[in-house]
């Protein structure tokens, strides 16, 4: 197996675990939300409206993170169709294997992805 596999199938495992991750996010907010339905929660006066709110709150950005992600993935998959996996967007080098098994939707080296972005 050549390395174009592998890394295939490192972001394809990426996506799964990140669709799985989003499935039960969704899962959890619309818990959430059935929850805030069956109460008579008022966030301004019912203590625990705010901390229905506040879950909710929390539900979304992790829900909005996952999405994120997989759009990052499917960038990744695009880069590796085109041939650009693995070189550093920044200065052109390759990106070290190590950073790719770690992070596999990575765009940059550990030298460019450590320098400040304006």
């Amino acid at each position: 197996m050549d390395d174009i596999d592998q890394a295939r199938e490192r972001l394809d495992a990426e996506r799964r675990l990140t669709l799985a991750r989003l499935a039960d996010l969704t899962s959890d907010f619309d818990a959430v939300i059935a929850a805030s339905r069956d109460t008579n929660a008022d966030d301004e006066h019912d203590p625990e409206g705010a901390t229905i709110a506040f879950e909710r709150s929390q539900v979304q950005a992790l829900v909005r993170q996952a999405r994120r992600h997989l759009d990052e993935i499917d960038a990744a998959t695009e880069r590796l169709d085109t041939g650009t996996y693995g070189i550093c967007e920044d200065c052109g080098r390759p990106i070290g294997d190590g950073r790719l098994e770690a992070r596999p939707v990575a765009r940059t080296c550990i030298s460019c992805a450590g320098k400040p972005r304006h």
